[in-house]
């Protein structure tokens, strides 16, 4: 077992750089992954399995405990990221599949990497689980309902083949993990600790599948657009998401404080582009440029939101701020101690 931890440590640490060197090793072999297009749905209701499995009661009662955040948390997501998409392809004048593509990974829930970025930088993780969650079961629902609103101009949307599939690839698994974990309980623990791994390869193989299928036009002048579109959209996320968290600090300080500022920051700029790629492959099929920005996305948001997330760490250790302080304030971090000097 503790072999199997640092297996997923290790393959954690260093996620980003593999996902690129295998990104760059399936266009250079794009036999490789192609094998495994038809099974792309199979690999993301993997991944989202093992997050069901990780899930218990009271993850959900999390959602009850804290309904007001979580809520805003998730309206925040699935309003700020489809409108930053909509506005970027307006900009930079995309069209067709490649801005369907970009919509799309900007309606997708938030990305479990998410989580990870908000425990490295201190923040409300229970609070980041919670919004992932809520935002992963309400996929089935929101994804036709934005996508038939923002990205019919550009393409006839099959609002209803993104509804089955989201519906099958997102709640079913998910449903099915969470049963597992009531039925099972400590058993599942031994199962668990392999999950990260699990989870990274599945995702691995769907970003060679979007690779490979995407060869020939991955880098034509036309595609090439979408990196920095994809770039601007999840720096955007970041910083609208950091804003109107601050903001909501104005309105009910007691609940959106640092540590929930930061996890608001990551949930909002950080999407599930597993799911944006594979729901591209299956609903968009004769048409799979519109997987390309989810798999930008995928390899780009791991790598802002790891110095995201080390930045933050840092600023707070230099200006000793409290990860529990009110609002960020400099030397928080310091006030205990010299209180207790002081008596």
């Amino acid at each position: 077992m503790n072999r199997t931890k640092q297996a997923a440590a290790w393959l954690t640490k260093w996620f980003t750089l593999i996902v690129i060197v295998w990104a760059a090793f399936n266009y250079a072999v794009p036999a490789t992954s192609l094998w495994a297009k038809s099974y792309t749905g199979y690999l993301l209701g993997v991944v989202l399995f093992g997050m069901g499995l990780t899930l218990s009661l009271d993850d959900f009662g999390r959602i009850l405990k804290q309904p007001l955040m979580v809520i805003v948390g998730t309206v925040a997501h699935y309003v700020i990221m489809p409108l930053v998409a909509v506005f970027l392809c307006w900009l930079f004048h995309l069209s067709g599949p490649l801005a369907v593509g970009v919509i799309l990974v900007g309606c997708c829930p938030s990305g479990t990497s998410s989580n990870v970025m908000s425990f490295l930088s201190r923040g409300d993780v229970a609070l980041d689980v919670s919004i992932g969650v809520l935002s992963t079961l309400l996929a089935p629902f929101m994804i036709p309902l934005l996508m038939q609103l923002l990205a019919s101009r550009y393409v006839a949307i099959p609002w209803q083949s993104l509804f089955i599939n989201a519906l099958t690839v997102v709640l079913l698994p998910v449903a099915l993990g969470v049963l597992c974990h009531m039925i099972f309980r400590e058993k599942i623990e031994k199962v668990t600790v392999a999950l990260p791994i699990v989870s990274q390869v599945a995702i691995l193989l769907i970003i060679g599948v979007v690779v490979a299928a995407n060869q020939p036009r991955l880098f034509s002048a036309a595609t090439l657009l979408a990196i920095p579109v994809v770039i601007l959209h999840n720096l955007s996320g970041y910083a609208l998401g950091f804003g109107f968290s601050k903001l909501m600090y104005r309105v009910y300080p007691k609940g959106f404080r640092y540590a929930q500022q930061k996890a608001i920051t990551f949930e909002v700029g950080m999407q599930d582009s597993g799911l944006g790629a594979t729901l591209a492959l299956t609903s968009f099929a004769a048409s799979p440029v519109a997987a390309i920005p989810s798999t930008f996305f995928s390899v780009w948001h791991n790598i802002s939101g790891s110095v995201l997330s080390a930045w933050w760490r840092a600023h707070d250790d230099k200006h000793a701020i409290a990860h529990d302080s009110d609002n960020g304030e400099k030397r928080s971090a310091a006030v205990p101690a010299m209180a207790t000097a002081t008596d």
